[in-house]
């Protein structure tokens, strides 16, 4: 079905806007900056932690969002991420958007602003004819105004936006279930290894902060720490057999599915411990260094400037994912990078710390109550990924008019 099409700032409500330019100096008190990490991080933007900035009267009354505004990422150091769009759904406390985000916000009674967040993200969006490519990819908010986009009924928009909505909804559901389940084991950890009430303490002698019992090791006494394997990127296609697990997948926490290059055939050479699994973990050792994620998902294969974190045997996994993620080991693991242009981190270095390590018993019961948190993690990050594909098989479809509505 063909769809007439009209001026992008004819959807417009009042007048695109870009964001505040806030020097991070004076970043710190006030009201709440979408910034791009947001934008690039959540497609639905809600009730999250940001940065923080004083606004004046004229500011307070003009650079605000609103639920249902659309937000466009007016750079990004690759071509794909200009003019990514996220639209602001919750707002909880009065929230503003800094200088590299454009601001839209549409007419409600012709323009569905879920539909045209899914519409930028489906194959028929125009975006790409007006992305500038320089030393960063972007676009500008007056080319945004001219882009001739398509224009459905109000009611086949609403009809779209809700069928595709039903998988986003599932999905955010999904994440709030992980981060209750990720937030009952951070604090069990803490409450047992950081402030050291854990079971017994009490018949426990404690000196020089060490629990009678527990030992301090070097993390190389306790962990394998060997890095991926050095892939011909040439090799590299958009999809295939097995994904490349780079610095990109390892987040802070988090583990992103989606790798930049894939193969279809393993190289000759390839170390076993390059074979990655559910349940695997994994330290950045490039650029923010000192990330650690759990993998989850199979078909995946290790590549350099990545260290895979190998537990000796009767060691929890568990154990040491809190571990490598507590804050204070963190920044004496950061404090460890050297570079200048950008920081690398030796894994032997990390080795060569200090770690304390509990009893067999303690971490026994340790790995008996998180387990089970982790197992449920795992299947709700599976089903979310199961959940994005079928949503974005059915998107183009939805936007062609392939599947009625």
């Amino acid at each position: 079905m063909k769809w007439s099409t009209v001026p992008f700032e004819h959807l417009y409500k009042i007048p695109s806007k870009n964001g505040l330019n806030r020097p991070s100096r004076v970043r710190g008190n006030g009201y709440k900056m979408i910034n791009m990490g947001e934008l690039f991080a959540n497609d639905r933007i809600g009730a999250i932690d940001m940065e923080r900035v004083q606004l004046n009267e004229r500011e307070f009354e003009n650079m605000l969002v609103e639920s249902g505004d659309l937000l466009f990422a007016r750079q990004s150091l690759v071509l794909a991420g200009a003019g990514k769009c996220s639209i602001v759904k919750t707002i909880d406390e009065p929230i503003t958007f800094e200088s590299h985000l454009i601001r839209v916000r549409l007419k409600s009674e012709i323009a569905n602003p879920d539909f045209y967040r899914y519409y930028f993200k489906s194959p028929i969006s125009p975006m790409k004819s007006i992305v500038t490519q320089g030393v960063q990819a972007g676009i500008r908010a007056s080319d945004l105004a001219k882009l001739d986009v398509h224009l459905l009924p109000i009611t086949t928009q609403n009809k779209i936006a809700d069928i595709l909505s039903t998988y986003d909804d599932l999905i955010e559901n999904n994440r709030r279930r992980i981060d209750l389940l990720e937030q009952s084991a951070r604090m069990l950890y803490k409450e047992w290894f950081v402030s050291l009430r854990f079971p017994g303490h009490e018949h426990v002698k404690v000196k020089d902060g060490v629990p009678q019992g527990w030992e301090v090791k070097k993390i190389g006494d306790c962990f394998h720490m060997p890095g991926g394997f050095s892939f011909k990127s040439g090799t590299y296609q958009s999809s295939g057999k097995y994904g490349i697990v780079t610095i990109k997948n390892v987040q802070d926490s988090k583990f992103e599915p989606k790798c930049s290059g894939y193969i279809d055939e393993v190289p000759d050479g390839l170390p076993q411990h390059c074979h990655l699994t559910t349940g695997d973990l994994l330290m950045s050792l490039t650029g923010n260094v000192g990330r650690v994620c759990i993998v989850y998902g199979e078909n995946y294969l290790l590549n350099q400037r990545v260290a895979k974190i190998i537990p000796q045997s009767g060691i929890s996994k568990y154990y040491a994912y809190w571990t490598f993620t507590n804050d204070g080991l963190r920044k004496i693991i950061e404090n460890l990078a050297y570079g200048v242009a950008q920081l690398n981190l030796s894994a032997s270095k990390v080795q060569s710390l200090d770690w304390i390590l509990p009893t067999h018993q303690l971490l026994d019961l340790f790995d008996n109550y998180t387990s089970g948190i982790f197992e449920e993690i795992y299947t709700l990050n599976l089903a979310n990924e199961k959940l994005k594909e079928a949503r974005d098989l059915l998107l183009p479809r939805l936007m062609n008019g392939e599947i009625p509505v």
